[in-house]
């Protein structure tokens, strides 16, 4: 039991950093692809915005 016990006290710290790195990167990488979309459907919002601003001028510009 002392060379299981010797392997497991050497590898546990390891896993648990493993772990701990894992979950970190994955809160990141999740954070990013919200940050993502949020920053996409911005955007397509402003665009939208300002396709009815140029719209709305066109129509109202006096026939020459």
């Amino acid at each position: 039991m002392d060379g299981i016990g010797g392997v497991l006290t050497a590898v546990i710290p390891s896993v648990g950093v493993g772990l701990l790195f894992w979950f970190a990167m994955r809160a990141i990488v999740n954070a990013d692809r919200t940050e993502r979309q949020a920053l996409a459907r911005m955007d397509a919002e402003q665009d939208a915005a300002q396709a009815a601003i140029t719209k709305n001028s066109q129509e109202n510009r006096p026939s020459v």
